[in-house]
Parts: C-alpha cells; structure tokens; sequence
C-alpha cells in the first residue's frame, strides 16, 4: 500500500510516494506560491496528481501533508503558520476536495520524528524525543511507540522553552526560549560576535566571509569546525552546552530511551553531538542514579518530512 508525502517549506513543495519500509519511490518539487492562503492547495494537488498518475491507478491510497505551523487536534486545519501567512486554513478539506484521496495534515517536525521514530535513528525504541536544530529548534515525540500531539494538536514546541527568564527575545514573543541559544540562528550569532570582537581569533570563518561578517552564516562555521578551526570549534561547544542543557530538563520530564538529534546543524556530526553529550550528562537529575537516553545523529535528513507525513497518513 503506497502513500504520498508531502512536505511544505518555505520555498518549496516537496513530494514523494513512501512503500510501507519508509522508502521513497518518486519525487516531484514545485515552488511555493507567494499567495500561499490561495494557491497553496493547488500546489499540492497538482505534486499529487502527478505522482498518482506516474503509478498503477488505485496503488496510493492516502495523502500526508507536513508543514512548520500548528495544526488542530483533527490533523485537518492549519491554525497558524507565520512563514506562509496562514491562519485557520482548512488545508485538507481543500486538498482532499483536489485530490480525491484521504489525507492528514501535521506539523513537519512531528513527521519527522515519526520518520525516525520508524525507520530512522529511533527505530526499535517507543520512547524518543526528536529535536530539529535548524534555523530554530523544532521537536517532535513519540511516547509508548505514538506519535504524542497534546489536547490540541499543538504539543512539541521545544524551541520555546524558556531557558532564561527575561532573555534573548524570540520571534514567537517571549524571551529567553531555548532556541535563542542553541539553534542554527544561535551558531552564527555566537561566530558574528566572535567576528566582530576578536577577528584575528576568528580569522579562518572571516576568510570563508571574504571578510565580511555578516557573511559568517552556518554552512561557513561548520566548514571551518569541519577543518578544525579553534573559534568555530568554540561556537559549536557554546551551542551543544545548551542543547545538552535542554535535553537534560526534557529528559527530566519525559524520560526517553533515545533523543534524535537533526535539522542543518546536525551536519556537523561529531563536532556538535559530544559537546551536546557531555553537556546533558552533567546536567541531567540524579546522574548517578539513573540510565540516560542516548543522544543520536538523525539519519534520514531532508527526507524526513516526506516519509513522516506520508507515513501518518498510512497510519
């Protein structure tokens, strides 16, 4: 039985058909409309009827849409999703009606911590937490092998735990969340200040720059890590501290067996993943007396929204 994933970004429509083992058969990309509150449903058809109709008829049997957002308890209505301008948005009703297949609609960090909850980093344990470093940090959990959405369908917003009261502000309107301090936005904030106040310190991230600061973005930090450049090596310490930081209060409250760790920043590997390490085995409760997660490397990288979603929409 085959379904079709599609997952929404900022700047493209991604879509592919997923087999039951999570792999992905066929692709297609559109471009995201610029009206998306108009135009976004006719994008996603049109990714869907393509794939269909490259298949045997009848062989996919059901739509999963992922999309950054909340989305409401009944997987049907965007509540709210800022980079694309939506506010309770049926979005499935208008893709079903399209379509003529069943579909679901959920937020993309929870397809992807379902992705590799089933065939990813995750798979074999029923407890895991997914964390998504990216330009924020997006959360996803799977609890007793379930994918856990809250009363109403808006639970996993990990990125905006306040880790610091009265901190750093945050688009989303409060301060001190934790994805102030250890996202990908985080990363080169700490490399452009480290720029700015100690140039010579940071001498190899500003020839990347051609010298200019402000061109000091994530892929250039993570290159000059990669090379074992000392003040980009600093950056990504500063940011695992706090990571690991945060995976210690999660683990407090939700135990899991494994916490998956993806997003851009992730690319870096080892670089990021033992400093987030050791930071949440220091200061994780009752460390002496406790079993402690595993803090792993996604594997399924930009993929997972596609499986995750099409997935769901098996399930």
């Amino acid at each position: 039985m085959l379904t079709i994933g599609v997952d929404i970004g900022g700047t493209k429509v991604a879509a592919g058909v997923v087999d039951p083992d999570g792999r992905i058969l066929d692709k297609v990309r559109y471009p995201t409309p610029a009206n998306a509150s108009e135009e976004l449903a006719d994008v996603v058809a049109r990714a869907v009827r393509e794939l269909r109709d490259r298949r045997t008829e009848g062989d996919c049997v059901a739509v999963g849409v992922g999309m950054a957002g909340f989305v409401d308890e009944d997987r049907a209505t965007v509540q709210v999703a800022v980079n694309l301008g939506l506010h309770d948005h049926p979005l499935r009703d208008l893709v079903q009606e399209r379509v003529g297949l069943p579909v679901v609609v959920e937020n993309d960090a929870n397809a992807a911590a379902w992705a590799e909850a089933r065939f990813g980093a995750g798979r074999g344990s029923d407890h895991i937490v997914c964390v998504t470093l990216g330009t924020g940090i997006g959360g996803g959990l799977v609890l007793d092998g379930r994918l856990y959405r809250g009363r109403f369908g808006v639970a996993s917003e990990v990125g905006h735990y306040r880790m610091v009261p009265f901190g750093r502000r945050c688009p989303c309107g409060n301060h001190g969340c934790w994805e102030q301090y250890a996202s990908g936005r985080a990363l080169v904030a700490e490399a452009q200040d480290l720029a700015r106040t100690h140039p010579r310190a940071a001498e190899r991230m500003l020839k990347l720059a051609d010298g200019d600061v402000e061109r000091v973005q994530g892929p250039i930090v993570t290159q000059a890590a990669l090379e074992g450049d000392a003040a980009a090596l600093e950056c990504f310490a500063s940011v695992g501290e706090w990571a690991g930081m945060g995976l210690a209060d999660l683990a407090a409250v939700l135990d899991p067996e494994c916490f998956v760790i993806g997003g851009g920043v992730s690319d870096a590997g080892r670089i990021l993943l033992d400093p987030v390490r050791a930071s949440y085995a220091r200061h994780v409760s009752g460390r002496p007396y406790r079993r402690l997660a595993e803090v792993r490397l996604a594997e399924l990288g930009g993929e997972a929204g596609i499986v995750g979603a099409g997935d769901l929409a098996r399930h």
